[in-house]
């Protein structure tokens, strides 16, 4: 019998749209390939990143949540309001399960996840978030949730222009950063009963070689892809998979359900039955 999802690690490459195809992602695409790949998911508009991240963590599009750069920046996100993020979902399904963020782009941590439900929370450059991530999957092998967002895609972009060779290389750096997460799972022995999302919040130079925001498809189309035990890996993702219906997977996997005013959906059979915790 397939081993059961214990628990879910979503990695997040901030601005790296789908130009994994451009570059060497030996680790991402190594575990992708046995996993679901698509290269044509789509982002939320506008594809800004506070915008972005906002509906893959709360299910719900931009003008639902109302989150921009400019609110997380200064502002926590509300406890009491009624689009949650999944922690707060997991937490109040499952007091007790262990829930961790790791954000080198701090606004995250601090306007869109909830303070109340970050057991462990963590905002560091890339290289220092990854080992410790590692640190903690070494020590702490009960966690539910791991979210990890990696910013230097997205600087890299601003700063050379989207699909540049400097901007490839930070993905291929990236990429690096993923295997040290990878490879922490492998050492506690949590791979077979993890399931891994690795996806892109936007990608960038659409309509601005070093910006992006637009619905260019530059700036909108981006990969993603997931790896667990009970995943139908026969599964084509349809094309324009919406990158918000992360938030609906993860409850799926964990076995929680989600809430009646999700906008995110569970791709219909993404899931062989017996991967699913039954918690009732």
């Amino acid at each position: 019998m397939a081993k059961q999802i214990e628990r879910v690690i979503i990695i997040g490459l901030d601005g790296a749209g789908n130009f994994i195809k451009k570059t060497e992602t030996p680790n991402i695409h190594s575990l992708l390939e046995k996993g679901v790949l698509t290269y044509s998911a789509q982002a939320n508009s506008p594809t800004i990143s506070a915008e972005c991240w906002g509906s893959l963590l709360h299910g719900v599009s931009p003008d639902v949540h109302g989150l921009n750069n400019d609110i997380v920046a200064t502002k926590t996100y509300p406890e009491d309001s009624r689009y949650p993020s999944i922690f707060k979902i997991i937490k109040q399904a499952r007091p007790t399960s262990k829930l961790a963020a790791f954000s080198a782009w701090g606004p995250i941590n601090h306007g869109i996840i909830e303070q109340s439900v970050q057991d462990h929370s963590v905002s560091q450059p890339d290289a220092e978030l990854v080992e410790s991530v590692a640190t903690y999957i070494s020590e702490n092998p009960d966690v539910a949730l791991i979210f990890v967002q990696l910013d230097g895609p997205d600087a890299a972009g601003h700063q050379h222009g989207y699909g540049t060779k400097s901007y490839l290389a930070s993905i291929t750096e990236a990429d690096q950063y993923v295997g040290t997460i990878l490879d922490a799972l492998r050492k506690a022995h949590l791979m077979d009963s993890s399931l891994v999302i690795i996806t892109a919040d936007h990608g960038g130079g659409g309509e601005n070689h070093y910006s992006h925001g637009s619905d260019h498809h530059q700036d909108k189309t981006v990969f993603w892809g997931c790896h667990g035990p009970g995943m139908n890996t026969k599964m084509k993702l349809k094309e324009g998979f919406p990158i918000m219906d992360t938030a609906a997977i993860v409850l799926q996997a964990l076995g929680i359900e989600q809430p009646g005013q999700f906008e995110a959906e569970v791709p219909e059979g993404l899931f062989l039955e017996q991967a699913i915790i039954d918690k009732k």
